[in-house]
């Protein structure tokens, strides 16, 4: 059976085509490498109860234990997380100084985000924790500091809330910053979380 031209006529490419296709190739690999995740865990912390708070910095210092970068964006009610307790600044209109009464004053004043039963249920959480050698969320976030853990703190939060700067914690890898910052950590990281 007699074959057809076009299959015996080898395809005429030219160097110019080929270099063309090459071309294209790249800018594909290069789009390609933009949209590639790298290993990284982004998680937004909204809320300020202890077993939440204290989920996401497990996360966040496992995570760097297994040799991937961590980055946590605290917000609304995560934020007061961050206060210091030995911190006190006044200049608060009336709002603030509400919110700063109301709200909990770092670490060691926030509770269970079920069966708290008055304070009584945070109580035996902690004393549970202390008994099975579970790591206080004291302890977390200095160990999250060690591991360079970055946290972003919410400025829009911040002012909702008349929470300042001077207020919150001294951490090595601390930034204020708005939601555009940690939308910009997030978009190549691997996993991104809410808590």
């Amino acid at each position: 059976m007699p074959q057809t031209e076009s299959a015996i006529q080898p395809q005429d490419v030219s160097l110019q085509q080929i270099e063309e296709q090459l071309a294209a190739l790249k800018s594909r690999i290069d789009v390609l490498d933009k949209k590639a995740t790298e290993p990284k865990v982004a998680t937004i912390v909204f809320s300020g109860d202890l077993d939440k708070v204290l989920a996401a910095f497990v996360i966040a210092t496992g995570a760097v234990a297994m040799g991937m970068e961590a980055v946590m964006f605290f917000t609304f009610w995560g934020t007061p997380v961050l206060r210091d307790k030995k911190k006190s600044v006044g200049g608060k209109d009336t709002m603030g100084k509400m919110f700063g009464t109301m709200l909990p004053k770092g670490t060691s004043d926030v509770k269970l985000s079920k069966m708290n039963m008055g304070g009584m249920g945070t109580a035996m959480m902690k004393s549970l924790m202390k008994k099975k050698n579970v790591a206080t969320l004291e302890q977390m976030l200095e160990m999250a500091e060690e591991l360079e853990v970055k946290i972003f703190v919410c400025e829009m939060s911040m002012d909702l809330m008349g929470f300042k700067r001077e207020e919150m914690i001294e951490y090595k890898d601390l930034t204020f910053c708005g939601v555009a910052k940690f939308l910009e950590e997030a978009n190549n990281s691997r996993i991104t979380l809410f808590i």
